[in-house]
């Protein structure tokens, strides 16, 4: 990948890194850490998710948090909707989104432990909810979580991940993403999968890489999908987040880690690193814990001319 080239971030922490926090953070703290994050420069901000409140009380506030936040227009802001309800919900605050995200798993088990649902409900429910988001003039993202491997069913095969991912398209999704909801991914699936993904879905559809750092390999996955092809990926800044299901599932990969290594290998991003750290350490205030994105804890790399040496010679 040359030098220069562009890469895309979705930054999901206030949605998918905030569900997964077991005390309900406030929502002004909410709202202020939106806009941090949407200074930062990421072109794409996940807000929050309309879900029942009884079920993610942490997110029950999805329509204040939208309705307060003053996000630059530039912006591009999503909101995960699981069903129908959810895009209802969503489309009461039509206004402030430009794109819904819809999700559900490539096995039947995470699938039904995630969302009680069969596969094949959520798919049917899913392609009601995209065309009628097309229709309001959304932007449609579809992702497929468990699509590296599942902790209940094991490896999940391509030909189901893309079958799924083929429907998704069919309904007016313009962009995939592939989730590596637990962190069971390794580079060779990556590097293969998404030629394969591409070839499957056309050169029009957006492929997107959402890796969880579970098993410490996230960034490797991240450059074996560049090298891939891939070029929008989704993080979560202090590494915030995880999987309800099950145990152990840790966090995205921390969005500050990401930014810090394209950044060192010369690719653009157009975001803001060290506000982006800042958004990472206010997270780690208002949480009152430790977070555990390795930018925010040992800082960026300042590079610095060798004793003897003139910068820039």
């Amino acid at each position: 990948m040359d030098r220069g080239a562009r890469v895309l971030i979705r930054e999901v922490g206030p949605r998918d890194g905030f569900q997964n926090e077991p005390e309900v953070i406030a929502t002004a703290d909410k709202v202020r850490l939106v806009e941090m994050l949407s200074r930062t420069g990421v072109e794409r901000l996940e807000v929050t998710s309309f879900v029942r409140g009884d079920v993610v009380p942490q997110l029950a506030d999805a329509a204040e948090v939208l309705g307060a936040a003053e996000i630059p227009d530039h912006v591009s802001v999503s909101v995960l909707v699981p069903n129908r309800r959810g895009l209802d919900g969503a489309l009461s605050q039509r206004d402030r989104i430009d794109e819904v995200n819809g999700f559900l798993s490539a096995t039947e088990t995470h699938n039904r432990k995630n969302v009680n649902r069969s596969v094949e409900e959520s798919l049917v429910g899913l392609e009601d909810v995209m065309r009628t988001a097309r229709g309001e003039g959304l932007r449609c993202e579809g992702v497929v979580s468990v699509a590296f491997g599942c902790p209940y069913e094991g490896a999940v095969a391509p030909e189901r991940v893309f079958a799924i991912a083929e429907r998704l398209v069919a309904a007016g999704c313009e962009e995939v993403a592939f989730g590596d909801t637990t962190g069971m991914a390794n580079p060779r699936q990556v590097r293969e999968l998404f030629p394969a993904a591409r070839e499957r879905l056309g050169t029009d559809v957006e492929l997107t890489a959402h890796f969880h750092n579970t098993r410490g390999q996230g960034l490797a996955n991240v450059l074996a999908a560049l090298d891939a092809g891939v070029r929008s990926f989704e993080a979560s800044f202090g590494e915030l987040g995880g999987c309800p299901v099950p145990r152990g599932a840790t966090g995205n990969i921390a969005s500050e880690d990401l930014v810090s290594m394209l950044h060192e290998m010369g690719l653009e991003t157009g975001v803001d690193l060290e506000r982006l750290v800042a958004a990472a350490r206010e997270a780690q205030r208002v949480l009152g814990r430790p977070l555990s994105g390795h930018v925010l804890t040992a800082g960026p790399v300042e590079w610095r001319p060798r004793a003897g040496e003139r910068e820039g010679a």
